[in-house]
């Protein structure tokens, strides 16, 4: 267990730290001369639950309270201390507060100097204050214990009291990937480099590789100390010191984070769930400058508001753009305070570390984060690549009997998002028929931007072959349907174009006529002509290559093979060479590859080009139906 205190300056927490583990935390000369901490602090003792207890000792002047955050973030119980002369000061509150918005939801409240109170109706009325002052926070309830580290009393309560909840705190997972907050990173002659913190998630053993995050440093694990002994592993919930080769420690800061590699992958903008104390005096508008607190990391940032002005005492969804990228994990909580260090605005926790940069705001992204925030994990599963999601969660793997997977990608979503998103695409391309009868089908790409969540266009291809492959739609090519839609042209347009097909066959197939050689043949207007072929472009029949050229759809897929079977070099090959092939005219062999180009089937380099794999069926018939 760690215990980390809390309390306003001189109120004894480093006193009572060395009364229940014989350790004086104060550590600088400068905090002996002054009597004042002015740095965390650590004390580690067995306190008779046969398991070592560790202590965070933190400063309780107003100027480090974020020496203060840098070590409360990683703590499992916390000790409010608040002594009996003064009773409740301006830090108690805002440690008190921190402690809430960090969702610390385990602590004792040691009433100490109680010597010095003036008698027991003191005691009793600063512990009704107490119990008022924790009323609403997630300390409501926590014990008051008075003691006095000078004389003794009430220590042996207090220890006790320690040990039993050391009896109940609960191993932390370590079946997540590695990560450790780094408070502190300095050197021992013929060790190297240090560095101690907090085991946030998983294990560490001695000889792994690690990442040192956000800088992405590499080094490996020589030696570890957990608990304050030495130790093969660190496990979550414990403190650490790792003794490392690679990196200086000058390399290394407090607030970066030692992690498994895989899930080193920092960031500078954050969606955020924003609790604003009553007590910030204005509202946070778009753009607010404050310092975020993540971990023991604290970097200069700036508050996007994604739904309004925040309030005081508003919780609400909110952007978080940095000043440098750093290490962090989905679900972590953090707090703001003021660019000024002299009051915390709020806290909360994360919720997306890759959001979008524009269009933040807009009602579905909104209706996403909040469903990310309210629901759990996997049952509310927004699109997403499981190999991020693994890392950006800290996770070593995913329950995937929990969630959909799209085949042949990493995408997944929850089932019933996966259910919405196949009926949404059924009730798109019914309302499509019915204003289009006369369609082959709505393009693959029109339909990918309709749909919620949208798709990768690669991973969309492989989502709607699989749908296609059960009919639950048809695929024509570069149009998805419905099954059993037949698009049909009037009787009299039917008419014209079977006189029209014809001639778009046979051994001049490659070097078809023109719209205005049909119309001067057929003794047809030309826009009459060019309406009823682009309506058959529409449905699969021919395509429309340029403004007055069309070729049957057979002849394209015939041009593809002929593409395919082009001598390359190095898989590139040159307009010459198509042309010679098709024994074409170069102007039409132009047009027939810059009709391809367009569609992204050739990929144009130059006066090269190369077949776009991913693209190379795109008219291929596909009819499940």
């Amino acid at each position: 267990m760690i215990v980390g205190t809390a309390g306003h300056i001189d109120h004894g927490k480093t006193a009572l730290v060395k009364a229940l583990t014989g350790i004086d935390a104060d550590r600088l000369a400068e905090e002996k001369a002054r009597g004042i901490t002015i740095d965390l602090g650590f004390a580690y003792a067995d306190l008779g639950a046969d398991a070592i207890t560790g202590f965070i000792d933190v400063p309780g002047h107003e100027k480090f309270v974020h020496t203060m955050l840098a070590g409360a973030g990683g703590i499992d119980l916390a000790l409010l201390v608040i002594a009996a002369d003064d009773g409740i000061m301006p830090q108690t509150r805002e440690h008190l507060a921190i402690l809430d918005l960090l969702g610390i939801n385990r602590g004792i409240v040691a009433l100490t100097k109680a010597d010095l109170a003036d008698d027991d109706d003191r005691i009793a009325r600063l512990t009704v204050e107490i119990d008022d002052l924790l009323t609403g926070t997630t300390l409501a309830g926590s014990p008051v214990i008075p003691v006095s580290a000078l004389t003794g009393a009430g220590v042996d309560i207090l220890r006790k009291t320690l040990a039993q909840q050391e009896t109940m705190t609960l191993a932390r997972a370590t079946d997540h990937r590695f990560r450790m907050a780094i408070d502190r990173s300095f050197t021992i002659s013929g060790a190297g480099t240090i560095v101690t913190g907090t085991v946030l998630s998983g294990r560490v053993t001695v000889g792994d590789q690690i990442a040192i995050s956000p800088l992405g440093l590499s080094a490996r694990v020589r030696g570890i100390h957990a608990q304050n002994r030495k130790a093969d592993a660190g496990l979550a919930g414990q403190r650490c010191a790792l003794n490392l080769t690679g990196p200086a420690h000058h390399d290394i800061r407090r607030g970066d984070v030692a992690l498994d590699p895989v899930l080193h992958a920092p960031t500078q903008r954050i969606d955020v769930m924003l609790r604003v104390l009553p007590s910030e005096p204005k509202s946070l508008t778009t753009w607010f400058p404050a310092r975020l607190h993540l971990g023991a990391a604290e970097v200069g940032a700036r508050i996007v508001p994604l739904q309004g002005p925040l309030q005081p005492g508003d919780n609400a969804l909110a952007q978080i753009v940095l000043d440098r990228p750093v290490a962090a994990t989905a679900g972590e909580r953090f707090i703001l305070r003021d660019v000024s260090a002299r009051r915390t605005i709020g806290g909360g926790h994360l919720i997306d570390l890759r959001p979008p940069a524009r269009r933040r705001a807009r009602p579905e992204r909104l209706a996403i984060l909040h469903a990310m925030h309210s629901l759990p994990v996997l049952a509310n599963l927004t699109l997403v690549d499981l190999e991020a999601y693994a890392r950006d969660h800290a996770r070593a793997a995913l329950d995937t009997s929990e969630i959909a997977l799209i085949p042949g990608t990493r995408q997944a979503l929850a089932p019933a998002r996966l259910d919405a998103l196949r009926q949404r695409m059924q009730d798109e391309l019914a309302a499509f028929h019915l204003e289009y009868p006369d369609l082959q089908g709505m393009g693959r790409e029109r339909l990918r931007l309709i749909l919620t969540p949208r798709i990768p266009k690669t991973d969309f291809t492989a989502f709607i072959r699989a749908e296609a492959a059960v009919q639950r739609i048809a695929l024509d090519g570069a149009f998805v349907r419905l099954p059993g839609h037949l698009p049909r042209l009037s009787d009299a347009d039917e008419a014209l174009l079977a006189q029209i097909m014809p001639q778009l066959g046979g051994e001049t197939r490659f070097r078809p006529p023109r719209v205005r050689d049909f119309a001067g043949s057929l003794n047809a207007d030309e826009p009459e002509i060019r309406r009823i072929l682009r309506m058959a472009a529409r449905q699969g029949r021919v395509d429309q290559i340029a403004h007055d050229h069309f070729f049957a759809r057979a002849t394209t897929v015939e041009m593809i093979t002929i593409l395919c079977n082009l001598p390359v070099d190095d898989g590139w090959f040159t307009a010459p060479a198509f042309r010679d092939c098709m024994q074409n005219g170069r102007k039409v062999a132009i047009q027939i590859l810059d009709f391809f180009d367009r569609l992204g089937l050739t990929l144009r380099r130059g006066d090269l080009r190369r077949i776009n794999p991913h693209r190379i069926d795109m008219f291929t018939p596909d009819r499940s139906d």
